[in-house]
């Protein structure tokens, strides 16, 4: 029972649709839910810093549970996608219903879509990194699985890096130098490994390309059959979804920064480079995404094996709440600056 307790993933997409299906003021339930409800759960429960046995690493690394309450979002994304538009298509609610329903959506795109396919976009099967591509889409964010993992990855913690926030950045000046530099960098790393691998501009290894035409594509076949309205629901559901990840991005390495070795390249990444927090409410919802530091460690360790670590950052709050509280810039800073080393200071 243990092992299921992930299912707690599927209480925001669950809640989406109750904010549907309910309608009017209803339709705010899902922002509510995540940024109001799920920040009071983490306080009320206690934190875990406890590790897997051998043992279990074993065990549960090889059950296959863990694999499938990742791939079941697929079908919960998009299922949820497809009603919510062909809803908004109709013309049926009022402009504050579709507002609530924006962020519903987008929500759901961020936390099930964009976080598991961050999850599925470290594994080495062509089919799970299909999956990962199929979940940025909706989010118009398909250029992170490269920027992600053939970027981030590697200058995590360092300035060169967009997704790494500067000490004293607001959050919304983050937001646009992180999505600007993250995605002209997925281009110029796409050029890069076609260089590389000699293969030419319109070949299928060429990532960036396809990723590009799909997310016309979605977006032209909405406007054809949908309508404009519906259009312009997909497109504000994708920015409020690729936001949300900024701003998960701008909590999980504000302020740190590697430093910088004789030889001119950077000291690698350890433990202390990422911000963590061991709230279990936080850490369920999320498929343990806040372990952040274990998963810079080891970029391919299961969302389900990755462990806390003593020397890592911690922050006084779970995840959820913590991206509330760097929406209010001057708290965030008194909250946050002190826990920095100086040496680190970004």
């Amino acid at each position: 029972m243990k092992d299921l307790k992930y299912l707690a993933a599927f209480s925001t997409p669950l809640v989406a649709m109750l904010a549907l299906y309910l309608e009017g003021y209803y339709t705010f339930l899902t922002p509510l839910y995540a940024f109001g409800m799920i920040p009071v759960m983490e306080l009320i429960f206690s934190q875990s810093t406890k590790n897997l046995s051998e043992q279990e690493v074993e065990e549960k690394a090889v059950n296959p549970i863990f694999d499938w309450l990742l791939y079941l979002n697929l079908p919960v994304v998009f299922g949820l996608l497809l009603i919510t538009l062909w809803n908004v298509s109709t013309g049926m609610y009022e402009t504050y219903e579709l507002v609530g329903l924006i962020f519903s959506t987008g929500i759901v795109l961020g936390s099930n879509g964009i976080n598991v396919a961050h999850e599925l976009g470290h594994r080495k099967t062509q089919y799970e990194q299909i999956m990962a591509k199929l979940l940025l889409w909706p989010s118009l964010y398909m250029h992170f699985f490269v920027e992600h993992n053939f970027g981030h990855h590697l200058h995590a913690a360092t300035k060169e890096d967009p997704a790494t926030a500067r000490y004293n950045q607001v959050v919304y000046s983050f937001w646009f130098t992180s999505t600007i530099r993250q995605y002209i960098n997925a281009w110029k790393i796409q050029k890069n490994l076609r260089q590389r691998g000699n293969f030419s501009f319109f070949s299928f290894k060429n990532n960036m390309f396809w990723f590009t035409l799909l997310q016309i594509g979605y977006l032209a076949s909405i406007f054809y059959f949908l309508g404009t309205l519906a259009f312009v629901f997909a497109l504000a559901s994708a920015v409020v979804s690729f936001l949300l990840l900024e701003t998960i991005n701008y909590i999980e390495h504000y302020g740190l920064l590697r430093k910088k070795l004789a030889s001119g390249r950077y000291e690698r990444v350890r433990e202390i480079h990422s911000w963590n927090s061991n709230h279990t409410i936080g850490r369920i919802v999320l498929y343990e995404l806040t372990r952040h530091s274990d998963h810079h460690y080891k970029a391919s360790k299961k969302y389900q094996l990755l462990d806390c670590h003593e020397k890592s950052p911690q922050m006084p709050f779970g995840y959820p709440t913590s991206m509330v509280l760097a929406l209010i810039p001057p708290l965030w800073f008194k909250v946050m600056n002190k826990r920095i080393p100086s040496e680190m200071i970004s």
